[in-house]
């Protein structure tokens, strides 16, 4: 079992950057793939980005490209998402999510989910 814990949402106004977190916790295997995924009010959750825990592989959805960075510190057994020049079109509740198959990851059904966070951008 893996358990993930988000933070680093909050209001922020266009322009503005962002860091989220989200640390996992319980059975945190070195093979992990850890992605971000938002959903925006009335919306369908989206893929935001992904990365590999065994070599930082990363890939970001196309619409997100240039202003997001995933990045980890296994140590810690925590991914970041620095997000930049933030739109209220940004706002969402951002989630982490994990799984073995980076397969199962993207097509937006991963096993761990965390509770998320909310990011609202003001205009």
């Amino acid at each position: 079992q893996v358990r993930l814990v988000e933070s680093g949402g909050g209001l922020v106004q266009t322009g503005d950057s962002l860091n989220l977190s989200c640390t996992a916790s319980g059975r945190t295997y070195s093979a992990l793939v850890m992605g971000w995924f938002r959903q925006a009010p009335g919306k369908e959750r989206e893929f935001v980005a992904v990365i590999r825990r065994s070599d930082g592989n990363t890939k970001y959805a196309d619409s997100m490209k240039g202003r997001v960075t995933m990045s980890k510190d296994n140590a810690r057994n925590t991914v970041y998402l620095q997000m930049d020049g933030l739109t209220p079109e940004d706002t969402a509740v951002y989630y982490c999510a994990a799984d073995l198959d980076s397969r199962t990851l993207l097509r937006g059904t991963p096993t761990y989910w965390g509770q998320g966070t909310q990011v609202t951008v003001s205009s």
